[in-house]
């Protein structure tokens, strides 16, 4: 039941519900009093004008009829007995000094029947409202319909998982839970017991007859969530995880919506904090340009910049499917707050570049366009320099033009001493864009970092692929190592890189420890549930233009202090820009084989 009133309507229906159980009261202690002391009427009329008066105003000043009845903690209880005492008080006081025949039994009995009426209405309509969606009602899913869960964790996160599936009818049965605080031994959480710890997961399986392991401590360390992968590998049974909670608190998620375990929660890798106001004063109400806003990285660039406020965002790429997508989320998130413009352009196309510069204006340019794929670009070499090369000297051409305050490319570590087309083109790149910078006029800088966990081209895909086929996992060596980082914290530091960036700089994202593309490789296998009995690795070789490990900065070439936390900034080095035009236009015209040479060694020439 609920009823459809106002907010202040409802206050209102509160401080006349109160009131009447204050009357109520008094009445009750009357008339049970009246027989053997029979205090005056006066005295009686006094005392609840008085107390509900005083009741009244007391609530409105403490805000306590704007609270939600139906949500009544502990708090409101309390507060609610405080205000009442402190009425009860005020009223006995007036009384005392301009009534005769005040008795202070008749007040005790009628403050007693308060108590039970109006911190006790809360209470109960609480208790209502909770039958009433479900907590205490009996779930009528089929017994051989239900999925009997195991729960790992009996603290905060455990109590909001286990409390949220209680609250309503669910398939999910929880028979115990494991803890490793030995305390919480043979204790109940919302009366489910605490059966053991995690070493005893494999045999509460068999006992229980658990059909899957539901893991809810959200602080879990990658290390102890692999021991309980370890555990639960071993029992056979299937494993997940309650939602991220900061997914629940945004509306994303329901606590009981689980997911599955992701390699990214294996890696270990710590999100920075931001210096968010820095980033709200460069982009709140600015006209923000991303290219490549269809990509892994471009899009959630979009997204990030979106939670700031900027007066247009302009999303422009080349592929109109991908374009399309990234525009009607954020139309669906801010249409309300931004100007959101899908731009379908080609970088290549320096006519049609300008002319969206000029048309638009944008304050900030992030540049994230590029071709990235390693053995790709090796039998295109062309089509790297195209895109990777003239198509970044486009934009930061045309962004100098249109008076742009800000531009950021984005790199990547494959540009340092690279041996590949692809990495010796952002080389390239990152040179034609840091010579742009003029003291006073648009500042261009470059952000440099590893692979990114779930881009389009990462080996995740190809893993997830090779372990739902029934393996092999094919890595193509076994020493190979690469630096890895999700795709919102590189977004997120790309935009604090725009903040800190002074113009010619080349940022270096702090990645972690590198990470052997062949324990990614077991990790994700023993994701899946399987073992490298049952889904082996094998080497295949490595591919055209592949390194068997990646740098960000050539030793001697980072400067001494960090500018912010997980970014570090490149020394400046100073080239002719007219001599790398010069070796861009040579380019032209050379054969296959010619070019790939020819950039490679320009690239390592000019580290």
């Amino acid at each position: 039941m609920s009823l459809n009133l106002s907010r202040k309507q409802k206050a209102m229906v509160l401080i006349l519900l109160d009131s009447f159980f204050i009357f109520v009261s008094a009445l009750l202690a009357y008339w049970l009093i009246q027989a053997y002391i029979g205090p005056p009427q006066m005295f009686f009329f006094v005392m609840v004008s008085v107390c509900i008066g005083s009741y009244i105003l007391l609530g409105l000043r403490s805000h306590l009829f704007a609270r939600i009845v139906r949500y009544t903690s502990i708090y409101e209880v309390g507060k609610s007995t405080i205000l009442m005492t402190v009425s009860y008080a005020i009223s006995a006081l007036i009384t005392l000094f301009f009534i005769k025949g005040v008795s202070f039994r008749y007040i005790f009995l009628m403050y007693m029947f308060s108590l039970v009426f109006l911190p006790g209405s809360r209470v109960f309509w609480r208790f209502y409202h909770e039958w009433n969606d479900g907590k205490l009602k009996k779930n009528n899913v089929p017994i051989d319909k239900k999925v009997r869960t195991l729960v790992v964790g009996a603290g905060a996160g455990g109590s909001i998982f286990v409390d949220s599936i209680l609250r309503q009818p669910s398939e999910i049965e929880i028979v115990g839970i494991v803890d490793d605080d030995r305390n919480k031994a043979n204790s109940r959480l919302f009366d489910i017991p605490v059966v053991g710890t995690k070493e005893d997961i494999p045999a509460l399986v068999k006992e229980f007859a658990i059909d899957q392991v539901t893991i809810a401590i959200p602080s879990l360390k990658p290390p102890e969530l692999e021991a309980i992968l370890d555990y639960c590998n071993q029992a056979n049974v299937k494993v997940n995880q309650m939602p991220r909670i900061e997914d629940v608190l945004k509306g994303k998620l329901t606590v009981s919506r689980l997911r599955n375990i992701d390699v990214v929660d294996l890696l270990g890798r710590e999100e920075v904090q931001l210096d968010r106001t820095k980033i709200a004063e460069q982009l709140e109400n600015e006209v923000v340009l991303v290219s490549g806003a269809g990509g892994s990285i471009g899009s959630e660039i979009c997204r990030q910049i979106a939670k700031f406020g900027p007066k247009k965002l302009i999303l422009l790429g080349h592929g109109e499917n991908s374009i399309y997508l990234i525009d009607k989320e954020l139309r669906n998130l801010h249409v309300r707050t931004i100007e959101i413009i899908p731009v379908i352009a080609d970088i290549q196309d320096r006519e049609r570049i300008f002319q969206v510069m000029e048309t638009y204006k944008p304050d900030h340019v992030f540049h994230a366009a590029a071709h990235k794929h390693v053995p790709l670009m090796e039998y295109n070499p062309m089509e790297a320099i195209k895109n990777n090369v003239y198509g970044s000297k486009n934009m930061a051409e045309a962004a100098k033009a249109a008076g742009v305050k800000s531009f950021v490319m984005i790199s990547t570590d494959k540009a340092v001493r690279p041996t590949n087309v692809m990495g010796s083109t952002k080389r390239i790149a990152e040179i034609l864009v840091t010579s742009l910078n003029e003291p006073g006029k648009t500042k261009f800088a470059a952000v440099r970092f590893g692979n990114v966990l779930g881009s389009r081209g990462s080996v995740i895909p190809v893993f997830k692929e090779q372990i739902e086929k029934g393996g092999p996992v094919t890595v193509t060596d076994m020493r190979m190592i690469r630096y890895f980082m999700t795709i919102p914290e590189a977004s997120r530091l790309v935009l604090q890189a725009g903040v800190l960036a002074k113009g010619g700089e080349i940022f270096i994202l702090d990645m972690g420890e590198p990470v052997k593309i062949s324990d990614l490789a077991r990790k994700m296998i023993k994701l899946s549930g399987y073992t490298e009995a049952e889904i082996p690795i094998v080497e295949s070789g490595i591919r055209p233009g592949e390194k068997l490990y990646e740098e960000l900065l050539v030793d001697g070439q980072l400067s001494d202090n960090q500018v912010f936390e997980k970014i570090f900034v490149g020394k400046a080095t100073t080239y002719d820009r007219q001599e790398v035009l010069k070796f861009v236009e040579s380019l032209k015209g050379l054969s296959h084989d010619e070019l790939r040479d020819e950039v490679i060694a320009f690239a390592n020439e000019n580290v």
